[in-house]
């Protein structure tokens, strides 16, 4: 790996400051979505004000100078919010140019696309990156860049946190599933197979919803809407997602921040650690899986100190934490 110049840090700084402010701008503007109405009901208008894409809301009260007050202080707030949102945009575009000048963009565009989704969705906490796709997580907290053979990927393991309430993330998609949030990301993702867990663009880029076994006495399929993807139950998850999480920020393809949410880097190199020593995975995998296990507990070694890898990670079964010294 090569740390990032001090130059590259700023930026990548900068970059993150920026989008927090894009963050709240975009809740605020949020608020405006589904907007209000006059609805005629008997012969009389009332203030109507919808809180879906298929029409649900609530009266606000017949029309009088209060609800067209309330109306126009709406309308006002709306064009306000947006102003605000596009002088953002407009400053994370510079900010863009100047990122890939740096050579700071390193997160494949449809990956950073999805989480953003994810993010102004508000499901950035139910969903964590694992997989190769965590390692660019990694390199920015770190303030490094590993060596572009350890990265190269075209999937992404998103691991749903099924203690959250799946009704609740169901309303946050709009009743359109994690699909109908992939297809804002890239219109061309479908589903692979009917109630499957992977779903594909045209560009073969695939993304696989996954969460740990759930136990026999669990019946019910993780799923978010009709025709959507169904998690599929992947031995070994439970102990990332447990582990604690990082939140950090990366740069994609085109300079854009994007938030990243993966395991603790400890948990994530003892992990592949043990993948890599399980006797059914594939024999191909394992030097790769290896490889970014040891690559990432070097990185905590010497860039992140006040993550000990002595220090017991309970959430870990202790056979996983006795590979440490593979480490």
């Amino acid at each position: 790996m090569k740390p990032l110049t001090n130059q590259q840090r700023l930026h990548l700084v900068n970059s993150e400051q920026l989008y927090e402010n894009y963050r709240a701008a975009l809740r605020h503007a949020a608020a405006h979505t589904y907007g209000m109405r006059w609805k005629t009901v008997r012969g009389v208008e009332y203030l109507f004000r919808d809180s879906d894409a298929r029409g649900n809301g609530k009266s606000l009260g017949p029309r009088s100078a209060e609800t067209e007050a309330i109306l126009a202080a709406f309308l006002q707030g709306r064009e306000a919010a947006n102003e605000r949102l596009a002088g953002i945009r407009a400053a994370l575009d510079e900010q863009a140019r100047l990122n890939k000048a740096l050579r700071l963009s390193r997160v494949p565009r449809v990956i950073a696309r999805i989480l953003r989704e994810l993010d102004a969705a508000g499901l950035y906490k139910s969903f964590t990156v694992l997989g190769t796709q965590a390692l660019f997580g990694y390199e920015a907290a770190g303030g490094v860049q590993f060596l572009t053979e350890l990265l190269a990927s075209g999937d992404i393991d998103l691991l749903y946190d099924h203690r959250h309430k799946m009704t609740l993330v169901s309303g946050k998609l709009d009743g359109q599933g994690l699909l109908g949030l992939l297809k804002r990301a890239d219109r061309s993702f479908e589903c692979i197979r009917k109630r499957g867990f992977r779903a594909a663009n045209a560009g073969q880029f695939m993304v696989d919803l996954i969460v740990p076994p759930r136990g026999m006495q669990v019946s019910d399929p993780v799923s978010f809407a009709d025709d959507d993807l169904v998690a599929a139950e992947v031995p070994g998850l439970q102990w990332l997602l447990n582990a604690p999480k990082l939140d950090t920020f990366a740069i994609d393809e085109t300079g854009w921040p994007t938030p990243l949410r993966v395991p603790d880097p400890r948990a994530f190199a003892l992990h592949k650690a043990w993948l890599a020593n399980r006797p059914d995975r594939d024999a191909i995998k394992k030097p790769r899986d290896l490889a970014q296990a040891r690559a990432v507990a070097a990185l905590v070694r010497e860039y992140m100190p006040h993550l000990p890898f002595g220090e017991a990670i309970s959430s870990l079964h202790g056979d996983v934490r006795g590979l440490v010294d593979v480490l």
